[in-house]
């Protein structure tokens, strides 16, 4: 596809990247400490940790892997939510040449398990509200080490806010002696400050992260992101921000748990790049706590989903918060529904600008410009990447059509952790890898996402898309939250069923269907609505469709 997109670009972003700067993230990250050493680099539950402070703290974690016998290619795993230890070990790992395995803290002991074996990981790092989880997952891995913290390890005693988070996920705090070979985190890392560091020859061939997805249609598979992947996405984001942030003057909020590969590029990388300070919010499910760490740190940018959003919207205190120094909100992972960010722009005066990527491409596809009115569209592709549309058997379709969104480009995986199978699936022979969504580019350049094809429904041969039903739904001033799926239905295939969680108490199906009527056409229309409290969502706070489907599946087996 020619790139007819770069007529829309910004004023000075240019077409493709400049030649790479750094040879690895270890390298990228020596800088940047060193650059602004001073400068606050992370701010949690009250404790800050300046640049020079993460650059010895993770020097010495690298000096204590190397000194365990843990090197370049080894995996290490680490299992945290948004505390200043995950930075630590993130570059303390990195600098050691390991491969970074991140671990979803809320994990049950199976899903650990397999992406334990799976990555064959050596070392893990958790926080110990979740060591029971270990505990139980280790006798089927290769662990050799097992690290554990606690939150008020590194800077100090907590300040005592967001106390909270423990309550919530202390299901069973194990000790450290009760975990065969375990270390404190403060021991390892005063072991380290005495041990010598050996810096490790990287480049960006080498593998810098196992980041597994999400497993929600089928096994978790492990994408093998290398450096030189993390670094071009950081670049791109860095070419495509530029011109809106000022670097050392910036606070970007971190909501999004550092595991993700949507934060841990967008937010830890990028801006640890520029000087700026990340707070880190570690419960951001605590919207009421989460308001009073906005309102303790005047903020400049925020990234987050859908769902996030449309919650800090939707709390009374949120509209009391100082908006001045606002200048870039990054809403990704999920779609940004039309009445979230139109919401978003009339409380905060900001527009709420889309993106769009997924864990195989480091993340960052597209954005749209940061500083235009939301458009429903999810962007443009950023500097050096292709994007084509594509039928089923891969030919290209025309200008407008919808097809399956490919993406070609620096950012692109390796493939999948032993698993040529896996890759060979989604990599076309041209380098173009096959996103499994479906969408259309306009004579603009701007590419629209209609939605994931695995979750498409078909209504007597009518292709019907969960995002625009859903669209609709949550325009009703009644609705919180929407969720829409195909269900079996003898007369026409499938039929659109809603599940509905409801901001008016006395919402009821009838005139949802009727407001529906007058949006949509008549095969679109959801045929069942069902009313929950909640709806099941990822760590990101991604509504699962899958598992609503599979609530069904099994309901109807029964």
């Amino acid at each position: 596809m020619e790139r007819i997109w770069l007529q829309s670009y910004p004023h000075g972003i240019p077409a493709d990247l400049p030649e790479p700067e750094f040879e690895s993230l270890a390298a990228f990250a020596d800088e940047a400490c060193r650059h602004h050493a001073a400068r606050t680099a992370f701010i949690s539950m009250g404790r800050q940790m300046n640049y020079a402070e993460l650059d010895r703290l993770s020097r010495d974690f690298a000096a204590w892997l190397q000194s365990r016998g843990i090197g370049k290619g080894e995996r290490i795993a680490l299992m945290m939510p948004n505390i200043l230890q995950y930075p630590v070990c993130l570059l303390g790992a990195l600098r050691a040449g390991c491969i970074v395995v991140n671990c979803n803290p809320l994990y049950t002991a199976e899903e650990l398990e397999h992406q334990l074996k799976d990555s064959g990981a050596v070392a893990i790092v958790v926080l110990e509200n979740f060591a029971h989880t270990v505990q139980a997952a280790a006798p089927g891995s290769n662990l050799r080490h097992i690290v554990v913290t606690a939150l008020g390890d590194l800077l100090g005693p907590l300040r005592g806010t967001l106390t909270n988070f423990v309550v919530r996920h202390v299901k069973k705090l194990v000790p450290r002696w009760a975990l065969p070979g375990a270390a404190a985190l403060n021991s390892a890392l005063s072991a380290g400050a005495s041990a010598p560091f050996a810096a490790v020859p990287l480049n960006r061939e080498d593998i810098a992260f196992l980041q597994y997805t999400g497993g929600t249609t089928g096994i978790s598979k492990g994408a093998m992101l290398s450096h030189g992947n993390m670094l071009a996405n950081v670049a791109q984001a860095g070419l495509w921000i530029g011109h809106l942030v000022h670097g050392e003057d910036e606070t970007v909020v971190t909501a999004i748990p550092l595991y993700h590969i949507f934060a841990l590029t967008a937010n830890c990388l990028t801006f640890l790049h520029l000087g700026a300070a990340n707070l880190l919010i570690a419960n951001p499910r605590d919207i009421g706590g989460f308001i009073k760490e906005l309102k303790r740190h005047p903020f400049t940018a925020l990234t987050g989903v859908n769902t996030l959003f449309n919650g800090l919207l939707h709390h009374p205190e949120f509209e009391r918060l100082d908006f001045s120094k606002l200048h870039l909100t990054l809403g990704g992972g999920m779609a940004v529904l039309p009445t979230v960010a139109e919401r978003w722009q009339t409380v905060t005066g900001k527009p709420l600008a889309q993106a769009y990527g997924l864990t195989e491409t480091s993340p960052a596809v597209t954005i749209n410009p940061l500083d235009q009115p939301y458009n429903r569209s999810i962007g443009l592709p950023i500097p050096s990447t292709e994007i084509s549309i594509r039928d089923d058997a891969g030919h290209e379709v025309t200008l407008g059509q919808v097809g399956e969104l490919c993406v070609r480009g620096p950012q692109v995986m390796k493939g999948y952790w032993q698993r040529p199978d896996e890759t060979q699936n989604v990599m076309f022979a041209d380098g173009f890898l096959r996103t499994g969504d479906l969408g259309y580019v306009d004579e603009k350049g701007y590419v629209f996402l209609v939605d994931r094809k695995k979750d498409m429904i078909l209504v007597s041969g009518f292709n019907v898309y969960p995002n625009e039903v859903e669209a609709v739904l949550t325009s009703h001033r009644g609705v919180l939250e929407a969720a829409v799926i195909g269900v079996s239905d003898e007369h026409s295939g499938e039929v659109v069923k809603a599940f509905i969680v409801r901001r008016d108490p006395q919402l009821t199906a009838e005139s949802l269907i009727e407001h529906c009527r007058e949006h949509l056409s008549a095969y679109k229309i959801p045929k069942h609505v069902e009313f929950r409290d909640n709806l099941p969502k990822t760590n990101v706070g991604k509504i699962l469709r899958r598992a609503l489907k599979d609530e069904v599946a099994a309901k109807n087996k029964a």
